[in-house]
């Protein structure tokens, strides 16, 4: 008796019935193995996972693989009932050397049992079998989306999903198939809901009335109307219901059904490869959205219409209108922007937003704006509409504070920091190229983890993203024991400043405090970026903190009106 493992798989995406599936995958199996003696004792069968999916993705066919390498295996040969529903394209020739290399037979129907390695009329019916099942699904594909784009434009069907805010779906008679219609199958549309669709017609007057995305959200939090995850919980579990936000107010402005039109196509479903180095992994599969061109619209009204044409198209010119304009402020910003020594280095305790840099009556200073509609993004804050904070005021304390490191009882510590520092900078290093390629490998190695990282967050096997990550971990640590094992890099030695001439300079310099205060923004600017200057203003207390990465060791309380904290770190 020989024993066989049995290998399968159905999709549920055209609704298969993953039961009947096995059977009649499982019966033709039978039927071939048993004029032989063979006896199915185990089975590696796959539920809802497509054919374009690889083996080593696929859950129980990647254990099947795995099982290949056990010797205490416990079947002697595989079977499979359907090749069009196991290999995919290109698939088998990735797959069959690894049972060729464990000599574990596989037996397929159309050849009439075990496949031979060395009969290219066998290799042949196999790649046409991927081949059809590849065209079979790019068929199925084809048929479906122009199905479904015909029933949209022609019909104005709704096609299921989740229903707009301010629609709610509703019965529209039994199903147009009379197959379908005799098993009860109904179809559906779409009807305003009283109680939201009021609240999308507010939000298209208050748009075109002049607010913006983000005062017309904050404006209906105020007015404690809920958010549509609020208004709809149970078909919104995944999202917040605190308040409304702005990017669902655009969603609702740009969205044509809410003319009464059905629309279709916004979205389609992209395959982008997994691992660019190696294509045999297969496709990940996520959504994208179509350009408004691409998308599909009924010729006739479907639905009962929340707004007017004419008011939507009249919010659709706004919108373009104000995409314009706010593309020139913003290249007329760039070009005549003006350098701020601590751009992007000074933040809002209140808020932890980074606080921005403005010129009001030739004087720098750094504000933080709160806005009334901004309140809903931050329910139970406190923060003053505007928070202002002088630069001039800010570095009239930060500047001594650097020039601290040149005091008298600091002046040896510091320049002999500067001494190492001179003598690493004036060390340049050189490396061989074996040198140079096993540093690429390793960068290399490290880019594909943060790939496998990647394809584990969008929803791959774990099991077989584990290990390609152990791969990935193994080549790395053998290439970076490569790496040591060469010969030291050399180094060119330059002449780096000794302790002495630093001294020098320091001396010629002055008083350092003033020297700092005293340069423009352009200098000052790089000079802050190298200390690593960050700065938190906690407005209650007109208290700034400033933290230097380099060195933290000097990390003290500064006040903006130029005293310094007695409790000073």
């Amino acid at each position: 008796m020989i024993r066989f493992a049995f290998a399968g798989r159905c999709s549920t995406e055209d609704l298969q019935d993953p039961e009947a599936s096995r059977n009649w995958q499982l019966t033709r199996a039978q039927a071939l193995i048993e004029p032989a003696g063979g006896h199915i004792i185990t089975e590696y069968f796959d539920i809802g996972h497509s054919r374009s999916l690889p083996w080593q993705r696929r859950p129980r066919a990647n254990e099947l693989l795995q099982a290949l390498r056990d010797p205490n295996r416990g079947f002697d040969a595989v079977v499979i009932g359907e090749p069009q529903r196991a290999f995919y394209g290109n698939q088998f020739g990735n797959t069959f050397p690894v049972f060729v290399h464990f000599r574990i037979p596989l037996w397929v129907p159309e050849v009439g049992g075990p496949i031979d390695p060395d009969n290219e009329a066998h290799d042949l019916v196999m790649s046409v079998f991927g081949g059809m099942s590849k065209g079979e699904r790019n068929r199925i594909k084809i048929r479906v989306r122009t199905a479904m784009s015909s029933q949209v434009q022609l019909q104005g069907r709704y096609l299921g999903g989740r229903p707009p805010y301010g629609y709610r779906i509703t019965d529209a008679g039994p199903h147009p198939n009379p197959a379908k219609a005799a098993t009860g199958q109904r179809i559906h549309t779409l009807q305003p809901d009283p109680v939201a669709a009021p609240v999308v017609q507010q939000i298209f007057t208050m748009y075109v009335d002049g607010m913006s995305d983000k005062a017309i959200a904050a404006q209906l939090t105020r007015d404690g109307i809920p958010c549509p995850s609020a208004h709809d919980p149970a078909r919104n579990p995944h999202r917040a219901k605190t308040a409304w936000q702005q990017g669902t107010v655009r969603a609702i402005l740009i969205n044509p059904r809410y003319t009464g039109y059905e629309v279709w196509n916004k979205q389609r479903k992209e395959e982008r490869l997994l691992d660019i180095d190696d294509v045999t992994l297969g496709h990940r599969t996520t959504m994208t959205h179509n350009p408004a061109q691409e998308w599909i619209r009924s010729n006739e009204p479907a639905h009962e219409a929340i707004i007017s044409n004419d008011l939507f198209d009249t919010a659709q010119t706004v919108r373009r209108q104000r995409a314009r304009t706010h593309g020139r402020q913003e290249r007329a910003g760039k070009q005549g922007a003006l350098p701020y020594a601590l751009r992007g280095r000074v933040r809002c305790t209140l808020c932890g937003r980074k606080m921005q840099p403005a010129t009001i009556r030739n004087r720098v200073y750094y504000r933080c704006e709160f806005k009334d509609q901004e309140q809903a993004l931050y329910p139970g804050l406190t923060h003053p509409r505007t928070v202002y904070l002088r630069e001039d005021v800010l570095c009239h304390a930060l500047d001594p504070w650097i020039a601290r490191a040149f005091a008298p009882e600091r002046l040896t510590a510091t320049i002999e920091a500067l001494t190492h520092a001179s003598a690493a900078a004036s060390t340049a290093e050189t490396r061989t190229p074996e040198q140079a390629q096993a540093r690429q490998a390793i960068k290399d190695c490290e880019r594909r983890l943060a790939r496998y990282q990647a394809a584990l967050e969008a929803g791959a096997d774990p099991a077989v993203v584990t290990q390609w990550i152990n791969e990935a971990q193994r080549d790395k640590e053998a290439t970076r024991k490569k790496l040591d094992a060469l010969p030291a890099v050399t180094r060119k030695k330059q002449s780096p400043l000794d302790a002495q001439q630093i001294r020098e300079i320091t001396e010629r310099l002055g008083d350092i405090a003033q020297r700092i205060h005293a340069a423009d923004t352009e200098t000052k600017g790089p000079l802050y970026e190298a200390l690593g200057i960050t700065i938190s203003y906690e407005h209650a207390k007109k208290t700034a903190t400033v933290r230097s990465r380099p060195s933290s060791a000097y990390r003290q309380w500064l006040c903006p009106r130029g005293d310094l904290n007695p409790h000073a770190r």
